[in-house]
């Protein structure tokens, strides 16, 4: 393996979903002989983790940020993340030999912020890795597929055959996108309350007064909650009996991933990311998206056969063990840089 200089930007002081990847990514590149930067993210949490794998990190919020990064850091290759990324690394590199790869990690096309194009900079990308297929089939330009990896937890011999409560978690943002409603609904319409059983939602955004109000609406206070953030999801994921996510457009879906790495059994809308995480699993695993009673039928399959729930945790969990792998991940990106930066060079 050859090490690299590489730099990680994203505009940004946030520590969500794309930000957490970066934070994984880097630190994996860092074990693995590279020598990394990371520009953007929340410093606090990025440094966390980063500063032990010898990563640096560079405060980065604005796209004036990130090019400044770019021009001061001696980099083989820059590997940006998100459009105010993308552009700003694309200009920073202007004049020099450094390849710029972009991880596309939502499926659609960039969005223009403003009145200028970003086009022409943008032109001065070489390279553009998919988180998923949905992704690189959304983006309408040409891709390679890298699925992220998450680190191992345990083998799936070790699950256990009956969950310890009869519980179902729900992990993601309360933003409208997320389609959070179709879960409480979905639980409501499946009668699992009346059972004993319970809805965790963890997560904070700005939909959560709408389901505080959706779960007075429907009689189901007393098993339904909205916990908020919450810094023991791990135990809240091998703890619980199901994990329930309802967003019809995510990119992959990093809390199925870390469900499924947890041995959890998940249930998820079947479109976008998703359809690579549990295709082929369980015909139950994947319901309509939007599809409320759907939703509930699912949910109602699984609370009610705890042998089948196993079977579909302990294959989720192998897939993730196999397939979504941090070596897997490094390994496909890996290959990406290569040839960008002979391109490059060239």
């Amino acid at each position: 393996m050859t090490p690299w200089r590489i730099l990680h930007t994203v505009a940004s002081d946030r520590f969500a979903g794309v930000e957490q990847f970066v934070r994984r990514l880097a630190a994996a590149q860092a074990e693995h002989g590279h020598q990394v930067t990371v520009a953007g993210g929340a410093p606090e949490q990025m440094r966390a983790t980063l500063e032990r794998a010898g990563v640096r990190v560079i405060p980065a919020l604005t796209a004036l940020d990130v090019m400044r990064a770019v021009r001061r850091t001696a980099a083989d290759v820059v590997n940006s993340h998100m459009t105010t990324a993308d552009a700003a690394s694309a200009i920073g590199l202007l004049g020099r030999r450094t390849a710029l790869v972009s991880t596309r990690h939502f499926a659609g096309r960039r969005a223009h912020a403003g009145p200028l194009s970003i086009d022409p900079f943008l032109r001065r990308v070489d390279a553009e890795i998919a988180v998923s297929r949905a992704v690189a089939a959304a983006t309408g330009v040409a891709s390679t597929v890298v699925h992220p990896g998450l680190p191992a937890t345990k083998a799936p011999a070790d699950l256990p055959r009956h969950p310890v409560a009869r519980r179902i978690v729900m992990v993601q943002r309360l933003q409208p996108e997320k389609h959070t409603a179709v879960g409480v609904r979905a639980f409501a319409a499946s009668g699992l309350a009346d059972d004993g059983w319970g809805l965790l939602i963890v997560g904070e955004g700005p939909d959560r007064p709408e389901l505080e109000t959706l779960i007075a609406d429907l009689g189901i206070g007393e098993s339904a909650s909205l916990l908020g953030f919450r810094n023991d999801v791990p135990e809240l994921l091998t703890s619980s009996s199901l994990l329930l996510a309802t967003c019809p457009v995510e990119g992959l879906g990093l809390a199925v991933l870390e469900a499924m790495t947890h041995g959890l059994a998940p249930i998820a809308a079947g479109a976008a990311g998703h359809l690579d995480l549990l295709e082929g699993l369980d015909d139950r695993a994947l319901f309509r998206p939007d599809d409320v009673g759907d939703a509930a039928a699912a949910l109602r399959a699984f609370a009610d056969d705890p042998e089948r729930r196993l079977r579909l945790a302990t294959a989720a969990q192998e897939r993730a063990l196999t397939v979504f792998t941090m070596q897997r991940q490094v390994a496909g990106t890996d290959a990406v840089y290569r040839d960008a930066i002979a391109r490059r060079r060239a």
